[in-house]
């Protein structure tokens, strides 16, 4: 597996680690599991990191150098592909011939080194989008800055490379196809998941306690990265409109905002704080930097809701691990969000503030309707392990290796061309 820009060993929830590193981790290990061996190769970011790490029984982490340790944004790294792709190429020739079956690359600049090292090791290349430059540049948050033209065309090569490209949700595989033209009967569908045995429903005054909670607040969360593009500045309008309409939450309303600064949020970190300020919430706001995996279940087992006000996700696993904690999501209707809540949350279009005031004012007043949604989410995350997705994974490999022909499958359904890896 190839991921240039974030390292799986990265917490998520700030710089550019998110979703992408908790697939790769998961999908790597489980693979591993089931005696697959699997080789991450990321960018080195800190020297004092030994050259390769175990993440886990059959799973090593090589730290590439390329470029210098710090000071690099995202969009420096193109300019270091060169680099990266030199060092795969050194480390894979300690290998004996023939080592690698297959190379999986996630984000972009990934599968231009992927394009790469799969032609030079005469291998499949499966691509994972993850998230798109026309997809996001047609959906920008007021002010965020547009992707560049580069990446838009070092997408369209990568797809025009890869002998399997792998889309989250069937919308995306339709993006594949109409933004980029990818050939349909090259792509396939499959939906990321959940650590089932992690995220689980738990006592909310218990999880409260741990993170350091009222026990009697309306607690509506964010989770996930600072910046634009996740919009949680409508959370904290939102929540300005509900006090302006009703002061007597102000005695109750507790609104964490969990990560930390990413992408263009970088160039102001201090933004948001600012604009609770401004709307006279700051007291109502509490920052939380990242946590671990296992501390984040605690947080969405404290909270009344889960609030995912982005303008784009190409799937959207907060959504998910809050339902399968028994806690209702209110999503923004983009992306892959309306597949990742399901029946388990509220889906709002638009990002207009008085529009989610309406809704989590709506939710936060009726325990019972939150408790409704809560266990009819967790029905709806059980359906979405990390091991149904390694199962359809393996499918998508098998393919990729015979050159993409589809396998056959019982029962599989098709969109518009667009064959689906499911596993009878």
């Amino acid at each position: 597996m190839i991921s240039v820009h974030t390292s799986p060993l990265e917490r998520p929830g700030t710089g550019d680690a998110g979703g992408l590193n908790v697939y790769v981790v998961e999908t790597a290990r489980r693979l591993a599991a089931r005696g697959t061996e699997v080789e991450i190769f990321t960018r080195a970011t800190d020297g004092s990191l030994p050259e390769t790490v175990g993440l886990g029984p059959g799973v090593l982490v090589h730290h590439v150098p390329a470029g210098p340790y710090e000071g690099l944004g995202k969009h420096d790294l193109p300019g270091q592909l060169c680099a990266f792709a030199a060092g795969v190429m050194r480390t894979a020739a300690g290998r004996p011939e023939h080592w690698y079956d297959l190379v999986h690359s996630h984000y972009w600049l990934s599968g231009q080194v992927g394009w790469l090292t799969a032609d030079r090791w005469n291998v499949p290349l499966v691509h994972t989008m993850h998230t798109m430059a026309r997809v996001k540049n047609a959906q920008l948050a007021a002010g965020d800055a547009p992707e560049p033209p580069g990446r838009e065309i070092g997408e369209a090569q990568v797809v025009q490379a890869a002998t399997v490209l792998v889309a989250n949700t069937d919308g995306e595989a339709q993006q594949l196809v109409e933004l980029y033209d990818a050939p349909p009967d090259k792509v396939r569908v499959v939906e990321p998941g959940v650590d089932l045995s992690r995220f689980t429903p738990g006592d909310q005054q218990q999880a409260r306690a741990a993170v350091g909670l009222p026990g009697d607040a309306l607690v509506p969360l964010f989770v996930g990265r600072i910046q634009p593009l996740k919009a949680p500045d409508v959370l904290v309008r939102a929540a300005a409109e509900l006090v302006r309409r009703d002061p007597a939450l102000r005695d109750r309303l507790v609104v964490p905002i969990l990560g930390g600064p990413s992408g263009s949020g970088l160039t102001r970190p201090e933004a948001l704080a600012d604009l609770a300020a401004e709307l006279g919430v700051a007291d109502l706001v509490r920052f939380v930097p990242p946590v671990t995996r296992d501390e984040l279940v605690q947080w969405y087992r404290a909270a009344d809701l889960v609030a995912v006000p982005s303008y784009n996700e190409s799937f959207g696993l907060v959504a998910l691990e809050a339902q399968a904690c028994a806690t209702p999501v209110v999503a923004a209707a983009v992306g892959g969000l309306p597949v990742a809540v399901g029946p388990g949350g509220l889906l709002i279009e638009g990002h207009t503030p008085r529009d989610w005031a309406a809704v989590l004012g709506a939710l936060l007043a009726d325990p019972r309707r939150r408790r409704r949604l809560g266990w009819s989410g967790v029905q709806h995350a059980s359906g979405f392990g990390w091991e149904r997705t390694v199962d359809r994974l393996e499918r998508v490999y098998a393919e990729a290796c015979r050159g993409g022909e589809p396998a056959p499958i019982a029962g599989a359904d098709r969109l518009q061309g667009i064959p689906r890896a499911v596993v009878p």
